[in-house]
């Protein structure tokens, strides 16, 4: 059941935002959707942006948009990292150590979705699983001490599908070798990033470390998210419904900037819009299928996951 929104009727907004002059956000993924309206609204009160994407064309092209609209001294960058591969994750987390002094926020917006047909990454991964869960691990795992430095936070994007789909973690078959679906594994994939976030929290709490992790999901929001991955007849139906059914993609960038930056957030909690079945609406606390929180299966996915991305935490 979702809890009474503790930012009242409205939900919280970019509104409640003071200046973020002097703190610097890491942003995976945010060269358009959500990402990049975060990036906007970061900018907008004079914080510094880090992207991380793939892309570097579209990420010049987004630079000098937000260039553009904030001015030519706009505090925003590129480290080109590809999430699926770790190679690359490894050469961009290296590239951001010699180059940022202080995360307040690494906010890990970056998907894939939908993948019509099973691709498999350079490192033997499903794509989704790769590029969602596994790529982030390790970011996470390779930037963590920086971000404990500069006593910041860890934002894990999320998603809905993470109670839907077979709602566990397919340890037998992770790249679905035997029935792929793209459903399934996409869902896999967003429950594999929640989990390991919620695992974090109680790793940084028994450790007595002060680094913040909160997750959140967008909801139902208009952006390219399934465009270069979805089949065409998914692709049609969602060019569809989202005129219907979703919010801009600046209000899917809400819960991340909430969690990035507001204080006094529950963290065995699940941010984002707060109707329809959580897909739109006011930014608040939504319901969390107990799933997320299987400690069981989260210690299983963590020890799993260092050993797939050859990282040992030192948590």
């Amino acid at each position: 059941m979702t809890n009474k929104n503790q930012f009242g009727s409205h939900g919280w907004t970019p509104e409640q935002l003071t200046s973020l002059k002097g703190k610097t956000f890491v942003i995976t993924g945010a060269n358009s959707g959500a990402g990049y309206q975060a990036s906007r609204i970061f900018l907008s009160k004079g914080a510094r942006v880090v992207m991380m994407n793939r892309n570097v064309r579209k990420s010049n092209d987004a630079i000098a948009s937000l260039k553009q609209e904030f001015g030519g001294d706009a505090d925003v960058s590129l480290v080109r990292m590809d999430l699926a591969e770790l190679a690359s994750v490894r050469d961009s987390a290296t590239e951001v150590l010699n180059t940022v002094p202080k995360i307040d926020a690494l906010i890990c917006n970056g998907a894939i979705a939908q993948v019509a047909k099973q691709e498999i990454t350079m490192d033997g991964f499903e794509s989704q699983l790769g590029v969602n869960h596994f790529g982030h691990f390790l970011l996470c795992g390779l930037l963590f001490n920086r971000i404990e430095e500069s006593r910041g936070r860890i934002v894990v994007v999320g998603s809905n599908a993470y109670k839907m789909g077979r709602k566990k973690i397919q340890f037998d078959d992770l790249n679905f070798d035997k029935k792929y679906t793209a459903w399934d594994s996409y869902a896999q994939s967003k429950l594999a990033q929640m989990m390991f976030a919620y695992e974090l929290q109680r790793r940084i709490k028994t450790s007595g470390k002060t680094v913040q992790v909160y997750v959140c999901h967008p909801g139902a929001s208009r952006t390219n998210l399934l465009m270069d991955t979805a089949s065409v007849v998914n692709k049609l139906i969602w060019s569809v419904l989202s005129r219907v059914i979703a919010q801009s993609a600046e209000k899917g960038a809400w819960p991340e900037v909430m969690c990035a930056t507001h204080d006094g957030l529950k963290s065995n909690a699940l941010y984002g819009p707060t109707k329809r079945a959580d897909t739109v609406g006011p930014v608040g606390e939504c319901s969390l299928d107990d799933v997320a929180l299987n400690k069981e299966m989260a210690t299983k996915l963590w020890a799993l996951s260092e050993e797939k991305v050859s990282l040992s935490w030192t948590l």
